[in-house]
C-alpha cells in the first residue's frame, strides 16, 4: 500500500508533527486518522488551546493523507472553523477523509473531536497535485 510507506516517511521527517505530539493511529492511501493530548504550552492566554494548534494538527493529517498516494501534493486552499475550546490535558483525534481525487486536485475533510467525540474543529481543504513521486522527492533532502 504505497500511502503506508509515504505517511511513515513523512512523519518520520516531520519535527514540527512531532513536537504536536502527534500519534498516528490508522492511516492507508487518501486518509489518516491521528491523536494528540493538549499540553499546557499549547493553551493560549484565556487557557484554552491556542487555534493554531488545533489548524496544525489538522493540517498535517491533511497533509498525510493528501501525499498518501505518493505524488507530492502541497495546500491550495483550507479553512477551518473553530467549534469547541479544548484545555490542557484533553485528548484530541483527527480524522482526515479524501473526498475528491482528481489528476491536478484532491479535496479533504478532516473533523477534530475531543474524548467524548464532540467536535472541536471542522477543516476543508484543497490539494494540488505534482507530477512528482514524494518519496523521490524526499529522497533529495
Amino acid at each position: 500500500m504505497p500511502g503506508n510507506l509515504v505517511i511513515e516517511t513523512m512523519m518520520q521527517n516531520d519535527p514540527f508533527s512531532q513536537w504536536l505530539g502527534l500519534q498516528l493511529d490508522d492511516y492507508g492511501t487518501g486518509w489518516c486518522k491521528l491523536h494528540f493530548t493538549i499540553r499546557p504550552d499549547m493553551l493560549n492566554g484565556f487557557g484554552i488551546v491556542h487555534g493554531g494548534v488545533v489548524f496544525s494538527a489538522a493540517d498535517s493529517a491533511f497533509a498525510f493523507a493528501c501525499n498518501s498516494h505518493g505524488r507530492l501534493s502541497v495546500a491550495l486552499d483550507v479553512q477551518i472553523s473553530f467549534i469547541r475550546a479544548a484545555k490542557a490535558g484533553d485528548k484530541l483525534f483527527v480524522d482526515a477523509r479524501e473526498v475528491h481525487l482528481g489528476n491536478k486536485t484532491s479535496f479533504y475533510d478532516i473533523t477534530v473531536n475531543n474524548e467524548l467525540n464532540e467536535v472541536v474543529a471542522t477543516f476543508k481543504s484543497t490539494a494540488y497535485r505534482t507530477s512528482k513521486n514524494y518519496l523521490d522527492e524526499v529522497k533529495k533532502l
